[in-house]
Parts: structure tokens; C-alpha cells; sequence
């Protein structure tokens, strides 16, 4: 389990430390930001489930090896009540160190409010087809 260093106050704090955390390519940054529990999830883009602190870090490792991955999410819509925060966002990922395209990703963030602040309980994504898709407001999609 990871050891956590810092409380943070807010999901929107924790998913900051967390993208920092990818850019600098931080495994014991990244874990610090997960739940304690096991049963926390991830899923990468084409990759399997990963399922507990141990796969998720041995993943993280495995992206990391080639450094940090600049991300920059945008297009948030949080659904949030007093202990869960659900963050579905569009991850611009610029690529520095190698020559491919830079994608988008839609990906879902999942926090929990625990003894030690917000943390991460589930991140799943996957590569948006094309260009990222526009913003639609909530109002716009209403009748």
C-alpha cells in the first residue's frame, strides 16, 4: 500500500499532483495518490484491466521507462457528491520523447474522499478516434 505524504483537500488537487506526477515520470508519486483499498482499477488504452496497487505500479513502471508523458486534461464534466468525485475528461498527451502523433484520450477518473484526503480509486481510458471531440455544455444537451 502506498504511503501517503500529503492530505489534499480536493479531487480537483489530486488529479492535478497526478498528472504532474506522469510528467515527471514519478512512480512513487503516482502510487502515493491511489486508494489504500486493492480493489483500486486501472486501464490504460488498449491494455488489459489492471487490478491492485502491485499491477498498476508494474504498469506505470513499464510507461515510464521511456520518461514522463505530458498531459494536459481538458474538457472536464465532474459529477461529484460528499465522498466520490467523477471526473470524465479529454487528455491531450504530447508526446516530447518520441516522434508519434500527438492523441487524445477520454478517460474517467474516479476519487474517493479517505482519512488521507482524495484519492484515486479507478482510471480508465481510451484513444479517441480522430480529433478530440467538441465541448458540449450540459444545457446544450438538454431538451
Amino acid at each position: 500500500m502506498p504511503i501517503h505524504s500529503k492530505f489534499l483537500e480536493t479531487p480537483e488537487e489530486t488529479e492535478a499532483a497526478f498528472y504532474e506526477a506522469i510528467s515527471r515520470a514519478d512512480v512513487d508519486a503516482v502510487m502515493a495518490l491511489w486508494a489504500d483499498e486493492e480493489n483500486i482499477v486501472c486501464i490504460h488504452p488498449g491494455a488489459p484491466r489492471l487490478v491492485g496497487h502491485a499491477a498498476i505500479r508494474a504498469a506505470w513502471e513499464s510507461i515510464f521507462e521511456q520518461g514522463g508523458v505530458q498531459i494536459r486534461p481538458v474538457q472536464r464534466h465532474i459529477t461529484q457528491n460528499m465522498m466520490t468525485s467523477v471526473h470524465n475528461i479529454i487528455e491531450e498527451v504530447h508526446r516530447t520523447v518520441s516522434r508519434q502523433q500527438d492523441i487524445h484520450i477520454l478517460a474517467t477518473n474516479v476519487y474517493v474522499k479517505t482519512h488521507a484526503g482524495w484519492r484515486l480509486a479507478t482510471h480508465h481510458a481510451s484513444v479517441v478516434p480522430g480529433e478530440a471531440p467538441p465541448d458540449v455544455s450540459v444545457a446544450a444537451l438538454l431538451h
